[in-house]
């Protein structure tokens, strides 16, 4: 592979790393946008009781309930959270797949069409007259050719 074509790679690698990085960016506002606004007063107030509700149960001052089951209680919930947000992204990536091959197609039928030949006319039928045969196309050799006597027509 020379030089060039693996400039051309390299700057190809860069330009879709640049778009992906963009995608991700526009998808990281999305979901924090999202996050933001699923947090109404209502669900913060819920939470919170619940977690009240929790602590209370447990009676944190008692031996019952030591600082290493708070960790494990929290590190549980992180987990649901990850889990439900992870769920969420594979769903709008499904859904974005599914654009992308939508559109996709659409640019194929699209090409197809395109590409598609127009309906030739009647075939023509050829006459055995030499008279009327075409004439040879003639042409002027280039310089390389008149000075070596050979075509590479």
């Amino acid at each position: 592979m020379n030089f060039e074509a693996l400039r051309r790679r390299v700057k190809r690698a860069e330009q879709v790393v640049s778009i992906r990085v963009d995608d991700t960016r526009d998808n990281w506002f999305t979901l924090s946008a999202v996050w933001r606004a699923g947090w109404t007063p209502l669900r913060i107030i819920t939470v919170g009781l619940a977690g009240g509700f929790l602590a209370g149960k447990l009676e944190p001052g008692t031996t019952k309930f030591h600082g290493t089951r708070w960790l494990q209680m929290i590190g549980s919930v992180s987990s649901l959270m990850a889990s439900t947000q992870a769920a969420f992204a594979s769903m709008q990536a499904a859904a974005a797949a599914d654009t992308a091959e939508d559109a996709a197609d659409k640019v194929d039928d699209v090409a197809d069409e395109v590409a598609r030949p127009a309906p030739a006319a009647a075939p023509r039928v050829a006459r055995a007259d030499p008279a009327h045969a075409p004439a040879p196309a003639t042409h002027a050799p280039q310089p390389a050719e008149a000075a070596t006597d050979m075509s590479e027509r």
